[in-house]
């Protein structure tokens, strides 16, 4: 399965890989960012196994385990550059050493300063797609980081940008200017996102779908027994904006859904995991899943959902009346709320950082 990039002209696997996680631990004060420890041989396996199952676009941030998932995705990658699509993001501005988030910058300097550090990182003299990442920066103030992606476009350090936001008059912003090819957004079956799938749809940019499996839930891995360690996002010090999860558990309100719409997403002999891979793909045409991983397993597994396909339009139907979506009719502006949506403030730094 292939999807363009959004207009940028390029093509990609229908599916991403979502590099988070193998960035390893990281914080913001006593606060968690990462998902706990991680292997960092297992890691580049992997990369190496989702290039095998034809995989080829890698989505990573500048602090995703303060540089280490950055670093470790060019070592993987090293040598097949050509072959592959790498998105990065820049706004978090962290010590490695001690891998502590410290705040954020969004200035033209901060901006080029960030991107120059990535390129270092990634061992590329080029990005493919470099992503704001603030969900919730002001609109009105965006268009000189806009303006600055598109100097960063002209010189030929990055090919296409994008910004990371679940909110709509923010990515219409990012979305007139010339280079924007793409909107990242959470986006799973469980919780959807109409308003920002439409601006996406009428400026044809590429829906780059984060939490795609909702943190974990939509793998079948966790119950209402599951803890998680204290080094993870989703454990008891969790970001206010977690929403998944609560207290290192899953959040039972939200294992209700995923136990609601089960035998959907598992029929046709797919994996819970597969079929709301599917959901996505038969959600929108510009939708891109990036699931995380940390191990080879994981990343097959995913992969193998792009054999089975998108859902039918009556399964999607079915879905959306379980879930109590069926009368859902929301124009641009009005599905998402800008406040008290308990979606984040600005990932990864905490509100108190902002």
């Amino acid at each position: 399965m292939k999807r363009m990039l959004g207009r940028s002209g390029i093509e990609v696997s229908a599916l991403g890989l979502g590099c988070w996680a193998i960035g390893g631990p990281f914080w913001a004060g006593a606060i968690p960012l990462g998902w706990g420890q991680v292997d960092d041989n297992e890691s580049i396996r992997a990369i190496h196994a989702a290039l095998d199952l034809g995989i080829n676009f890698f989505d990573t941030a500048n602090v995703y385990g303060a540089g280490h998932s950055e670093r470790i995705l060019g070592r993987a990658l090293a040598g097949r550059r050509s072959q592959v699509v790498i998105a990065t993001k820049f706004n978090a501005v962290f010590d490695e050493e001690t891998r502590q988030v410290l705040g954020a910058d969004a200035s033209p300097e901060g901006i080029r300063r960030a991107c120059e550090d990535s390129l270092r990182r990634l061992n590329t003299d080029y990005i493919d797609l470099y992503q704001f990442h603030d969900n919730t920066y002001p609109a009105d103030q965006a268009e000189p980081v806009r303006e600055t992606l598109e100097e960063l476009v002209r010189e030929g350090k990055i090919r296409f940008y994008g910004w990371s936001t679940d909110f709509p008059d923010r990515a219409e912003v990012f979305a007139r200017g010339p280079h924007c090819t793409a909107i990242q957004f959470q986006l799973n079956v469980l919780d959807d996102n109409p308003a920002v799938i439409a601006i996406c749809e009428q400026y044809n940019l590429a829906a780059i779908n984060r939490g795609p499996l909702a943190m974990g839930l939509l793998t079948g891995k966790y119950t209402r027994e599951t803890r998680v360690s204290a080094d993870d996002v989703r454990g008891e010090k969790s970001p206010e904006w977690m929403r998944y999860f609560r207290n290192g558990r899953p959040s039972p309100e939200w294992l209700a859904k995923v136990e609601a719409v089960r035998d959907i997403l598992t029929s046709g002999g797919r994996t819970l995991a597969q079929g709301a891979l599917a959901w996505l793909w038969a959600r929108s045409p510009q939708n891109i899943p990036i699931p995380g991983f940390r191990t080879v397993d994981q990343v097959r597994e995913n992969a193998a959902a792009m054999q089975f396909g998108p859902l039918t339009p009556e399964q999607m139907r079915e879905i959306d009346t379980i879930l109590g979506r069926a009368q859902e009719s929301e124009s641009p502006g009005e599905s998402v709320p800008l406040s008290g949506s308990g979606r984040a403030p600005l990932f990864p730094v905490p509100e108190s950082l902002q």
